[in-house]
C-alpha cells in the first residue's frame, strides 16, 4: 500500500532527552534552526503529533514566514500544512491552539476515541481506524484519502518509536543541543522496542549556529541501505505533475521537481506551465529558484523525462539550464525517445558536464501515461 514519504524531526540534549520536567518547555533548538524547521513545514504537506505533545506543549504547528506561505499558495498548495494527531482515547482539549491555528486538522483515534471525541466536540476531522491504532492503516489513509505525499513527523518520542520499530520512517532529522538534561523522569527521543532498522545511514551532518544537524536514513538488518525512499517519492511527485499538462500534440507532458539535499522542495513545474506553449518541466522549475542559492549545488532535479540535450523552441535545452544552475544530480524515469528529437541524449550531456543520472524505471509507465497519444 502507499504511504507518504515518513521525515521524523526531533531536538535532543546531549544526553538523549526531548524536554525537562520543568513547567515552561525546554528550548534546545537554536533561532537558525527554528527557522530551517519552519523550512521543512513549508515543505511538506502534513505534519504530524501526538495527543501527548499537543497536551504538553499546547503547539501551534505554523509555517511563521509569510514568504514561505505565499510560496506554498503560489503554488497550488494551502497556505498551511494539514494538522495531524493521533488519540487512542480521543480525550484531548477542545481549546487547545492545534484546533484553532493554521488550516485544516485531522484526528486518527480509535473507535471508542472517536465517541469520545465527538462528545467533547472537537472542531476536525475524526477518522476511526478500529479498535486498536494502526499505523499502517493511518499512513495509507493520509495518501490516499488526503492526498499526502510528504508527512513531517514532530513527536513525541512514543510516536517517533513506534515509526521506526514499525519501518515506517524514511528520515530522521535529528538535531543535538549542547546541554544536559539529567533527570530520569524526563522524556526521551526513543524508547524501548524492537527495533528492526539496523545501523542507520548518516545522509548529512551541518553546524546551525550552536546546534548540530545530523540527516539519518533507516537500513535493513544485513542487507546495507534500502532504495533511497525519497527518490521515488519526489520522482512520483514528477509524475504526478506531468499528468497536470496542458495536452501537446507537438511535446512532451513532462513534471519536474528541484530539491535540495536536506529534502526541501526548492521548486516545481511543468510542461506548458503558466499559458508558455514552449517551456519545459525543469525550465519552469529552476526558473523559480534563485540562482544564488548555495543549495542547488547539492540539489537533486527529479524529472518524468530525461532533461532535453537539444530543442527549436528556446536557446539553450534543459540539460544546460541544469548545467548553468549548478546541479549535480538528476534523478528520471525514462529516457527520451526519438519523437521529436533524433538521438537525444540529455544524460549523456549531463554525465559529461559531472552530474550524476539516475534512472529509475519503476516510475516509466505513470511517465509516459501522459503521452501515450503521442507518436512512438
Amino acid at each position: 500500500m502507499p504511504h507518504p514519504y515518513v521525515l521524523l524531526s526531533a531536538a535532543v540534549s546531549l544526553d538523549g532527552y526531548l524536554d525537562d520536567t520543568g513547567p515552561e518547555r525546554l528550548l534546545l533548538s537554536s533561532p537558525a534552526d527554528f527557522d530551517r524547521v519552519d523550512e521543512v513545514r513549508a515543505s511538506v504537506d502534513a505534519i504530524l503529533i501526538g495527543a501527548g505533545t499537543v497536551r504538553a506543549d499546547n503547539p501551534r504547528l505554523l509555517v511563521n514566514s509569510p514568504e514561505r506561505r505565499a510560496a506554498r499558495t503560489a503554488a497550488g498548495l494551502p497556505e498551511y500544512p494539514l494538522k495531524v494527531t493521533v488519540s487512542g482515547s480521543g480525550d484531548l482539549d477542545p481549546a487547545a491552539q492545534f484546533w484553532h491555528t493554521g488550516g485544516e486538522k485531522v484526528l486518527y483515534t480509535t473507535d471508542k476515541g472517536a465517541e469520545r471525541a465527538r462528545a467533547l466536540g472537537l472542531a476536525t476531522d475524526i477518522v476511526p481506524l478500529g479498535a486498536d491504532l494502526d499505523w499502517r492503516r493511518l499512513l495509507t489513509h493520509l495518501h490516499d484519502v488526503r492526498g499526502v505525499r510528504r508527512l513531517m513527523v514532530e513527536g513525541g518520542g512514543l510516536i517517533h518509536t513506534q515509526l521506526l520499530t514499525q519501518g515506517l520512517a524514511d528520515e530522521l532529522q535529528l538535531v543535538l543541543a549542547p546541554l544536559f538534561v539529567g533527570d530520569p523522569g524526563a522524556p526521551r527521543l526513543f524508547g524501548p522496542g524492537g527495533y528492526q532498522s539496523g545501523r542507520l545511514r548518516l545522509l548529512e551532518t551541518r553546524r546551525i549556529e550552536d546546534v548540530v544537524l545530523m540527516r539519518y536514513e533507516p537500513t535493513a538488518p544485513g542487507t546495507g541501505p534500502l532504495p533511497v525512499a525519497a527518490d521515488h517519492h519526489w520522482l512520483g511527485l514528477a509524475c504526478e505533475l506531468a499528468a497536470q499538462c496542458p495536452p501537446s500534440d507537438t511535446a512532451f507532458s513532462v513534471g519536474a521537481v528541484v530539491v535540495a539535499a536536506d529534502g526541501t522542495e526548492l521548486a516545481r513545474g511543468h510542461s506548458r506551465e503558466g499559458g508558455d506553449p514552449v517551456v519545459h518541466a525543469e525550465e519552469a522549475a529552476l526558473a523559480k529558484t534563485d540562482p544564488a542559492d548555495p543549495r542547488l549545488a547539492g540539489a537533486t532535479v527529479y524529472s518524468s523525462l530525461e532533461p532535453c540535450a537539444r530543442r527549436a523552441s528556446r536557446p539553450a535545452p534543459c540539460a544546460r539550464l541544469i548545467l548553468d544552475a549548478g546541479v549535480r544530480r538528476v534523478v528520471t524515469a525514462w529516457r527520451e525517445p526519438d519523437t521529436f528529437v533524433a538521438e537525444a541524449d540529455g544524460s549523456g550531456v549531463l554525465a559529461a558536464g559531472g552530474v550524476e543520472v539516475v534512472v529509475l524505471p519503476e516510475h516509466e509507465e505513470r511517465a509516459k501515461a501522459p503521452n501515450r497519444h503521442l507518436p512512438r
